[in-house]
């Protein structure tokens, strides 16, 4: 056994894992050469959990990855954001076929561009009108990034210089892509649209809202726009992933740049909520548990969980995708949901079954030979058969 294979299971057993789990063994080769500086694996099934923390936050520092090492989770906010609209759709405030300009009016009259050349754009005005259920699941014909928002951001943060609200104004004023509700083109901007009518509805910042309703219920203290200095001293890294040598640290990405937490950083519905694996957790547990978060706090109802959120809400034959989450177009007992981030991060969940499988990595690029063995270590664990009563022993159970 080599040094760092030694230290890591000194780590392992320091968070109360006797061994490896099966994700742990099958990427650990990678950790130890280099390809992978870091990874955390959170499977559950039915009562089992298994918790894998290989490798490092730091590799300079040697300092090793933990569940409470804070992260960017990128597009995982997405999700974030559909809990707060199916919370107001719950509670009979809004509908998901409401037209936006209802909420905000400088939606009313949108223009659709109809064709380019190298010196004029052709717009046509849009037949259909604009509804939260089209932002919310990508179908609303919104860029990715509104043009205030796209190239080399400065200033720190994912949003990188406007309130939701401007945000949503500009994106108003700006073309479509092409006819609302007619094609799929994925977009933060959409989603940073729905969390503006959240502010609207409920007269609070989107951020403070879902703070208040979402975040502080379930006990996600360490979740938030704008990370501690404290919280950032021990960050987990970003790297850039090299073909069969060792990841490269990077600074930062050009879509979340540092500093993380001053005055430059705005809150965005469709990227830049920081978390630790122990809070995410926390939050696709109540979406797997059916709205309620292992501590018992009720965020959603079953039946709005169930019909939001696990399921889509596209038209047939767009693929699936809810409110700001992944979802199959029609349920079953085999239908998982959920989201993943930019760098790697990835968490689904299954509520018939009761099963949950999250990924925390910072990396950029695609070299990632490690993912088809981690996938197959997962699809062995949930086909294991579990012995509840033994449920509190199980390897790598979270305390």
């Amino acid at each position: 056994m080599n040094m760092k294979t030694m230290m890591m299971a000194a780590v392992l057993a320091a968070m109360g894992s006797a061994q490896a789990g099966v994700v742990g063994e099958a990427i650990r080769p990678y950790a130890d050469n280099g390809q992978l500086p870091g990874a955390i694996s959170i499977l559950y099934n039915n009562g089992a959990e298994e918790i894998d923390c290989v490798g490092y936050a730091d590799v300079a520092a040697q300092r090793p990855i933990g569940l409470d090492d804070p992260f960017m989770q990128c597009s995982q906010t997405k999700g974030f954001c559909g809990v707060t609209i199916a919370k107001l759709v719950e509670e009979g405030k809004i509908s998901l076929d409401d037209p936006v300009s209802k909420y905000l009016p400088e939606f009313a009259t949108l223009w659709v561009k109809a064709s380019q050349t190298n010196d004029t754009m052709t717009l046509v005005k849009a037949k259909t009108p604009l509804t939260i259920r089209m932002v919310m699941n990508h179908t609303g014909g919104f860029p990715f990034e509104i043009s205030a928002k796209q190239g080399n951001i400065k200033g720190g943060g994912w949003s990188g210089g406007a309130p939701l609200r401007q945000t949503a104004a500009i994106a108003a004023a700006s073309p479509l892509l092409f006819e609302p509700g007619t094609k799929v083109q994925y977009s933060n901007t959409g989603i940073d649209i729905g969390a503006a009518v959240v502010e609207v509805v409920t007269g609070m910042k989107w951020e403070d809202y879902l703070k208040e309703a979402v975040l502080a219920p379930l006990g996600m203290n360490e979740t938030g726009f704008w990370p501690t200095d404290a919280q950032l001293a021990h960050q987990i890294e970003m790297y850039d992933t090299v073909k069969d040598a060792p990841a490269r640290w990077k600074l930062q990405n050009d879509m979340e740049q540092r500093p993380y937490n001053d005055g430059h950083v705005f809150a965005s519905a469709g990227a830049g909520l920081w978390t630790t694996a122990r809070d995410q957790v926390k939050f696709y547990k109540m979406l797997m548990n059916l709205g309620v978060g292992d501590n018992g706090a009720r965020i959603l109802q079953e039946e709005t969980v169930r019909n939001l959120l696990a399921v889509s809400t596209r038209p047939a034959g767009f693929e699936g995708y809810s409110l700001g989450l992944k979802a199959p177009e029609t349920d079953g007992e085999d239908a998982w949901f959920g989201h993943g981030g930019a760098w790697g991060t990835n968490c689904m969940v299954n509520w018939h079954k009761k099963q949950l499988k999250l990924w925390v990595v910072q990396l950029n690029g695609r070299n990632r030979p490690w993912d088809a063995l981690k996938d197959r270590a997962a699809d062995a664990f949930f086909k294991a058969k579990i012995d509840n009563a033994g449920a509190d022993a199980y390897t790598g159970r979270m305390e």
